[in-house]
């Protein structure tokens, strides 16, 4: 199935489709703001002491009539059986009707508590610690190119650059376009989806650059990345369809808190996995076709000149 189909062969569709989804992905970022979490902006603690034990499972559905089901919440004291009767809870700012109304639906649904404390807290990671993380991105994106660069060549890293950064771009437009909470998993998730789409594409590169000394120096290199695909594609699906498992197991029963982590890794895998297969080989042949082009034209310019 797989040695049929050439990828090579459909890369203006490749092209436009990912060019389509770039642009949709930048248009969501323009249009529809982040829903920064309280990890970035800052937020409420509720404290609460319960006359029995109740189970974080409880009182986070006592949150759902609010809104604020994926707030963490935290047993303290004494805790038997992972339930406990005194609860910490740390949401997003709430004003003071807010609060009370909260502690009224906890009341109702999970049982009767007394506020022990509510507090406004600041952003865990402020702008300084957010600027550091863009920079250490970029930093590795450098150190991505120059390995790229040492390892196979300058064309091979920046088309693996250019598939990464696609790959990053779908998830924050899906995020913004739903509007969706990012927090400081969400950090982490998206440094996990990177380093997925850099393995895929050295993978695929990686057997690029050992059969540009195997091939006929003949094939053309849309022949030698297309052998080179169906040689690791399966590996490809194999690693795609394993994570997908884990990955989607971890949406499905993981719970509310982790649903985020778990869709961006569920977003960048896929995009990853298509990106590293079709986009950066692409990018890559359709270089080197160019330069070949080029190379053959002015060799033609020059026999022209000689001749006349």
């Amino acid at each position: 199935m797989f040695k049929s189909f050439d990828v090579i062969a459909k890369k203006k569709i490749w092209f436009a489709f990912s060019g389509f989804m770039i642009a949709f992905a930048i248009f969501a970022l323009v249009v529809f703001p982040f829903n920064w979490g309280i990890d970035f902006t800052g937020g409420t603690i509720l404290e609460l002491g319960f006359n029995q034990n109740v189970s974080v499972e409880q009182v986070r559905n006592g949150l759902r009539a609010d809104g604020l089901e994926t707030a963490t919440i935290q047993l303290s004291g004494d805790i038997e059986n992972e339930a406990g009767k005194d609860v910490i809870i740390r949401t997003r700012n709430l004003s003071a009707d807010e609060a009370q109304t909260v502690v009224n639906h906890v009341n109702e649904k999970v049982g009767s508590a007394e506020v022990k404390r509510i507090e406004t807290v600041g952003a865990v990671i402020g702008s300084e610690v957010t600027e550091n993380t863009l920079l250490n991105v970029l930093i590795s994106f450098a150190a991505m190119i120059l390995y790229m660069t040492i390892r196979f060549e300058h064309k091979i890293a920046i088309s693996a650059i250019v598939a990464i950064s696609h790959d990053i771009l779908m998830v924050l437009g899906m995020f913004a376009l739903f509007h969706l909470e990012i927090d400081a998993s969400f950090l982490a998730a998206i440094l996990t989806v990177l380093g997925y789409s850099m393995n895929e594409s050295v993978v695929i590169f990686d057997r690029i650059r050992e059969a540009i000394h195997t091939h006929k120096r003949t094939d053309s290199f849309a022949t030698l990345a297309n052998d080179s695909i169906h040689q690791t594609i399966r590996r490809s699906m194999y690693t795609l369809i394993t994570t997908l498992f884990c990955v989607t197991s971890l949406y499905v029963f993981g719970g509310d808190t982790t649903k985020n982590f778990a869709l961006v890794m569920l977003i960048g895998f896929v995009s990853g996995a298509y990106s590293s297969i079709c986009v950066a080989t692409s990018i890559w042949v359709t270089w080197h076709e160019h330069e070949r082009s080029e190379r053959n034209e002015r060799r033609r310019e020059t026999a022209e000149i000689a001749e006349a």
